[in-house]
């Protein structure tokens, strides 16, 4: 059997490492494409895009330095967290369990309402997911965030608030790990709990391709953004191209940006 780093192109010395980020490691097959980089030019800001493509064997990469950096992983983080609800059962259904809004009103309007997972998900809802990390406990999340091998597993800095604010990192390469295994279910969890997670991340419909995916925004949840992240994986046809993409977020057009910078760089890769 192909151990997952491989798959990801990764050679067999590699796979010893306890993280292997794109900028430090050597692949079978990788491309720099200094191109994608005027994107996040474009937006008068700095980003990074990695891209792998499943099919071609192939990963694709805007820069050699801030591509192979961890940083807070901000929402993105709303895909594990999802899974180890799952797999815990503080949540059994994604579309019944029902969190009540706690009457608090927040700036992002979605926010200050009920939600079920899957509606939770698609608005990024800060507070419920804060919710669910809290029933989780620390112990068993440091447990499935183990069990996962996610960024660099530490869970310091508050059950609420690791991922937002705490000790928490992951970088893209690490994102994309993650998340082709999860693409093929073949994380160590059961396949239910990551066939509801794929079914119930958001899509975005690009001609004939659809983009699966999850945002993420540093300082969202205090109206400060800094940092926003998209990651997923796009489907065209049979093939299928797991993403991975980070930017500073300066100015308020930054935000909307991230999804237009990352369908851009979808596009000049071939993906969609």
């Amino acid at each position: 059997m192909i151990h997952r780093r491989h798959a990801l192109g990764l050679i067999a010395a590699a796979s010893l490492a306890p993280v292997a980020s794109f900028a430090n490691v050597s692949y079978q097959r990788s491309e720099f494409r200094d191109g994608l980089g005027k994107r996040f030019a474009d937006l008068g800001t700095a980003g990074t895009f990695v891209g792998y493509k499943v099919d071609d064997y192939l990963i694709i990469a805007s820069d050699k330095v801030r591509s192979g950096e961890d940083r807070l992983p901000a929402s993105t983080f709303k895909v594990p967290n999802s899974l180890i609800a799952l797999e815990t059962e503080v949540v059994a259904d994604p579309d019944k369990d029902v969190f009540k809004w706690d009457g608090t009103r927040r700036s992002i309007e979605p926010w200050n309402r009920d939600h079920t997972l899957r509606s939770a998900i698609a608005a990024s809802a800060v507070p419920v997911y804060q919710e669910i990390a809290r029933r989780i406990g620390a112990e068993r999340m440091q447990k499935y965030v183990d069990l996962l091998e996610y960024g660099n597993r530490n869970i310091g800095g508050g059950i609420d608030q690791f991922w937002l604010t705490g000790d928490l990192r992951i970088d893209p390469m690490q994102q994309i790990d993650f998340l082709d295994r999860l693409r093929r279910g073949v994380l160590p969890v059961g396949k239910r709990s990551q066939e509801l997670v794929r079914d119930i991340l958001p899509t975005i419909k690009a001609g004939d391709s659809v983009i699966r995916y999850k945002t993420g925004l540093l300082g969202a949840e205090r109206g400060r953004p800094s940092l926003g992240w998209v990651v997923g994986w796009a489907e065209k046809g049979s093939r299928h191209t797991v993403f991975a993409m980070n930017m500073d977020c300066t100015t308020p057009e930054h935000v909307p940006a991230r999804l237009t910078a990352t369908q851009q760089c979808l596009a000049d890769i071939g993906a969609i």
